[in-house]
């Protein structure tokens, strides 16, 4: 169990921590420039098989990224923040967990029908707060250049919001299409059929030669999100093969084809030993296409596959090649990148991840803390739980090996639906021994409600008028 000291700090503000063995504090180590490639709806077993640590899909061809693997530090254990886009990119971007800034999902909480939602969920909010200080509020004051291109989903302008350049950012959260003209106001259009991916590559090349170091660029790619598109030659090529889902494939395979080139472009530079780049996704893969077979669950679920995704960080010459296993979560990234810049954190607002430098440089895991999500909304949908929805109001807590759901619907605020998992030994999350260990079920439950009070989490329990429990749907089992 989490001892009550250890759950006083979780619960606690966090000032981001001082850097630990990499120093890029002092003054004659030079500031890193950092590249954040955010890409959409990845599943964490969606590259190739040739991934370490993690494996993937023997038919994704993704040679350039496994090549960033093997470069780099590959996080097993690595976390979004939120099981869909909009609330994972709020917390990478504040270090702060959805409670803090309000942003739960993607348009209203409220998806699916009135009567199949068993409470009337929380207020949601769709843009991020002017109040809430982003990446780039924080490092571009200290000298950083800073950019967004692709994917922005908080609001119209990612440059209201300290980035000083923006290529096809705004409150869009899928493109209208992959292939030009985009009808995008941020984006001009180019040639006739050129690749939205391909596109943002040529744009942030660009930019790594105007952009004065060091940089913080954050390249949050459309792809691999729906409508699945892929350059026509590829989607062939893949379907003669035999290949299953073929244009998510081809997706997949012109994602990686980009990411080599812009790692290319980083060394023709003489940028590559500067540059700190994190590789990532927002949340789980789309369920018609993604690999469940290595974890469960997909998008939108609070299941491992929705929120588990492939992280990859590669500095060369800083952080020793590997696979790590120690539990990392998108909120820690604002606290390691400002560790690494020298950098102290902005404003006196709460930060909820920490310092990994520690654990870049030379494997020192982190202290154990507990991981926290919180989701207070209803996704429609399906899932092995739910008829109708892919998750209902609920949230969740990582403690070690040990997984705690909790669900509002069914159920309630004073009883709730639990479930446990033991991660070691069941990533699949197939068992559920909330039953079987009532003990620890009980202790962590109350762990996950003292949290929730702690940030001013708001939990549903106004009952819906319109529901019908005839029409509920519940599926039975785990």
């Amino acid at each position: 169990m989490l001892s009550t000291l250890l759950l006083s700090l979780a619960f606690a503000p966090q000032p981001a921590p001082q850097s630990a063995p990499i120093t890029a504090s002092e003054p004659e180590a030079p500031r890193p420039n950092f590249l954040i490639v955010l890409v959409d709806d990845l599943g964490y077993g969606d590259l190739g098989a040739a991934l370490p640590g993690i494996g993937g899909r023997e038919q994704h061809r993704t040679p350039n990224i496994a090549r960033l693997a093997s470069e780099g530090l590959v996080l097993t254990n690595g976390y979004a923040a939120a099981p869909n886009c909009a609330p994972s990119r709020a917390c990478l971007q504040t270090g702060r967990t959805t409670p803090r800034h309000g942003v739960y999902t993607v348009g209203t909480a409220a998806r699916g029908k009135p009567p199949q939602r068993e409470l009337i969920p929380v207020q949601n909010t769709v843009t991020l707060a002017d109040a809430e200080v982003t990446l780039a509020e924080h490092l571009g004051p200290v000298g950083y250049s800073t950019a967004h291109l692709g994917k922005w989903h908080l609001g119209p302008d990612p440059t209201s919001q300290g980035y000083d350049f923006n290529v096809a950012g705004n409150k869009a959260g899928h493109p209208k299409s992959y292939f030009s003209p985009y009808k995008n106001a941020d984006l001009e259009d180019g040639p006739e059929g050129e690749y939205l991916t391909t596109r943002l590559t040529d744009e942030a090349i660009q930019l790594v030669g105007r952009m004065e170091p060091p940089f913080l660029m954050h390249l949050a790619y459309y792809s691999v999100h729906t409508p699945l598109q892929a350059p026509p030659e590829r989607v062939a090529e893949r379907r003669a093969a035999g290949v299953k889902s073929a244009k998510y494939a081809a997706m997949v395979e012109a994602l990686d084809h980009e990411v080599g080139r812009l790692l290319a472009a980083l060394e023709e530079a003489d940028l590559a030993q500067d540059t700190v780049v994190i590789f990532t996704s927002d949340n789980g893969g789309h369920m018609p296409v993604t690999n469940r077979d290595i974890l469960r669950g997909y998008k939108g679920t609070l299941d491992e596959g929705g929120v588990r995704v492939p992280w990859i960080v590669r500095w060369p010459g800083r952080i020793e090649p590997g696979v790590e296993h120690s539990p990392v979560h998108h909120v820690d990234l604002l606290p390691t990148l400002l560790a690494l810049a020298g950098a102290e954190p902005r404003g006196d607002a709460a930060l909820d991840g920490i310092d990994l430098t520690g654990l870049f440089a030379d494997r020192i895991a982190p202290a154990p803390r507990p991981l926290f999500w919180h989701f207070p909304c209803y996704l429609q949908g399906k899932s092995d739980r739910f008829e109708h929805f892919r998750t209902t109001p609920g949230g969740v807590l990582r403690a070690g090996r040990w997984k705690l759901v909790e669900f509002f619907h069914p159920g309630s605020a004073t009883s709730p639906r639990l479930e446990l998992y033991d991660l070691e030994t069941d990533p699949l999350e197939r068992t559920d021994l909330a039953e079987d260990d009532p003990e620890r079920t009980a202790a962590m439950h109350a762990d996950l409600t003292r949290w929730r009070a702690a940030v001013h989490a708001p939990v549903p329990s106004q009952p819906e008028p319109a529901f019908e429990p005839a029409l509920e749907g519940t599926r039975d089992g785990s």
